[in-house]
């Protein structure tokens, strides 16, 4: 990857988006009939959030109960447990994408280096990164176009 690509010369233009008043049961159908992992999801052409398999996938698992501990008689929560289970409570009762969609999902312009999408990937942990300008959704990035892109150049 050099400094010089940006995120315009990999990203995949054209989008499939959800609205976040669908329901939880549409939005599936939407992923798996167009075979992708996760969609952004827009509310009159504005981007709000971004739903992920996983998101859906969570909604039929288990739930992670908050792990306590017994000390003299009083029950301590570990906080990141508490604040877990409460976000998968969440989604798990969750109707529509509004419901469960990540709010704060990382997103890139599409003028920046694709340095800088993939170290975003890395650090965040995420296989898909909107690319926004001035609010509305112009591409996205997946794990497969970086290595498309890699694989183009060597």
């Amino acid at each position: 990857m050099t400094e010089e690509t940006r995120v315009e010369d990999v990203m995949t233009g054209e989008v499939v988006t959800l609205r976040p008043d669908q329901s939880v049961a549409e939005a599936a159908d939407v992923l798996a009939g167009d075979a992708i992992g996760a969609a952004p999801v827009v509310d009159d052409g504005t981007y709000v959030g971004m739903l992920n398999d996983d998101d859906l996938i969570v909604s039929e698992a288990r739930l992670h109960l908050p792990t306590t501990f017994n000390i003299l008689g009083a029950q301590i929560v570990m906080p990141g447990s508490q604040h877990r289970f409460e976000e998968e409570l969440e989604k798990a009762v969750g109707a529509t994408v509004g419901d469960v969609m990540d709010t704060d999902h990382p997103t890139v312009t599409s003028g920046e280096p694709l340095m800088a999408v993939a170290t975003l990937m890395h650090d965040k942990g995420v296989t898909h990164v909107p690319v926004i300008d001035d609010g509305a959704v112009v591409g996205i990035v997946a794990r497969g176009d970086l290595i498309r892109h890699l694989s183009d150049t060597t």
